[in-house]
């Protein structure tokens, strides 16, 4: 059967350039994120970080901790029959687990790390989505406080260091692939 991997880690930290890499390698991307902006376009409501964390809360509050990945079960099916799956960020350790139970050792967590003030700055200067230092350092203790984003994290079955060139860190990631 194809693997299912699912990046983890903060806001920042790299996990879209790592789905991109994949994405251009043949494997199918399912972005957990698009639920967010697909709902928020679908209600008429601007894109903020505010905006964006209300939402987040309100779909989880909707379908519980495992909403994203519940809602996802039918492309994440659908593209696993087609080949390898790229998920990008898996949040909760509830969305661990509907995987899990789902897909069970075809499921594999990379997580990607950086030194916070390198995120802080990567989210600061990105174009879409930008962040100040305050709303990222905001998103950060939410996550971890309240969205248990830290036990997937801690869980990682690979490890990417992201403090480095883009060659380093696909390198990085294509060890991981051939080890997989």
């Amino acid at each position: 059967m194809n693997k299912i991997v699912a990046m983890v880690g903060m806001t920042g930290a790299g996990k879209s350039i790592a789905s991109k890499h994949l994405e251009e390698l043949g494997w199918q991307m399912v972005y957990f994120g698009g639920i967010t902006y697909d709902r928020m376009k679908e209600e008429g409501i601007e894109y903020t970080p505010e905006n964006d964390k209300n939402m987040r809360m309100q779909i989880r509050k909707d379908y519980g901790m495992g909403a994203y990945a519940i809602l996802s079960l039918p492309k994440l099916k659908e593209s696993i029959e087609k080949g390898n799956v790229i998920i990008d960020d898996l949040y909760s350790w509830a969305e661990y687990e509907v995987l899990q139970k789902e897909f069970g050792d075809n499921i594999v967590l990379i997580c990607v790390t950086a030194d916070k003030n390198i995120r802080y700055e990567r989210l600061r200067t990105r174009e879409k989505r930008p962040y100040t230092k305050e709303e990222a350092i905001d998103r950060d203790l939410n996550e971890i406080g309240n969205l248990d984003k830290a036990r997937p994290i801690a869980y990682a079955d690979y490890f990417i260091l992201n403090n480095g060139t883009i060659d380093q860190y696909k390198q990085r990631l294509d060890e991981i692939l051939k080890m997989i």
